[in-house]
């Protein structure tokens, strides 16, 4: 029996390869595909730091013309993996938040000066308006938009044909956006029954919303919204005796 993963990629893929390391077959369902926007910089703007929430804001800036005038910057990530994509693209001074975007907020309130706009390379679509949040703490925020993730509209043939004869037995969800589209996928594929009919284990409880709605009814949400989590509630999902 296998577990879809409907992240993006290149989330998807070291997801499915996580899985795969814990003993599960893993088929890959990216619902949402990232497509780079260009942008121009105000070169008139002294930015006194960068702020990014994704690793995708770094992808998106990536051969960017605008790039190498910002890597003198201090640039504040959200966590980890953020911060090392921020220091594989070419920033030297990266400091983690290590956590959320509240842990972000938090950092910045503590470590960086209101003095100078702060420029925040982000996604077309944001789950949260931390521009107005940080100007109510005095910050100027500068935002550009560096991606977007646009939602897969088909599932792939092998996914079909698993749902078709019984193999997928979970589905991650790790966002709403993502979520949404691979219901509405399901249903222009014809499967939306069987794919309803399964657990559908989601990294939040707004993740979980979106499943609700759509029809499924073995939702479960992870404790904590992170993969660790997610995998737990996984292995009660599906014990290592069921696979």
């Amino acid at each position: 029996m296998a577990v879809l993963v409907t992240r993006p990629q290149p989330d998807n893929a070291r997801t499915t390869a996580a899985l795969r390391a814990r003993g599960y077959v893993a088929l890959a369902a990216p619902m949402l595909r990232f497509e780079k926007v260009m942008f121009s910089l105000d070169t008139e703007a002294d930015y006194g730091a960068v702020i990014v929430t994704s690793a995708n804001a770094l992808r998106g800036f990536a051969d960017q013309p605008a790039a190498g005038n910002l890597f003198h910057l201090p640039v504040f990530a959200v966590g980890d993996r953020t911060a090392q994509a921020a220091q594989d693209a070419g920033f030297r001074d990266v400091i983690s938040a290590g956590g959320d975007a509240n842990d972000l907020r938090a950092l910045l309130t503590a470590r960086a000066q209101a003095v100078k706009p702060l420029l925040y390379l982000a996604g077309a679509d944001l789950s949260r308006d931390l521009t107005a949040e940080l100007g109510t703490r005095g910050f100027q925020v500068i935002t550009n938009t560096t991606y977007r993730m646009a939602p897969v509209t088909d599932l792939p043939d092998d996914v079909i044909a698993a749902f078709a004869t019984g193999e997928i037995e979970a589905v991650l969800h790790y966002s709403r956006r993502s979520a949404r589209a691979f219901f509405q996928a399901a249903g222009v594929a014809g499967v939306e029954i069987s794919a309803l009919a399964i657990p559908h284990l989601c990294l939040s409880e707004a993740v979980a919303k979106i499943a609700h709605d759509a029809g499924a009814t073995k939702v479960m949400v992870a404790a904590t919204p992170d993969e660790d989590a997610l995998f737990a509630v996984l292995a009660r999902a599906m014990p290592p005796n069921a696979r």
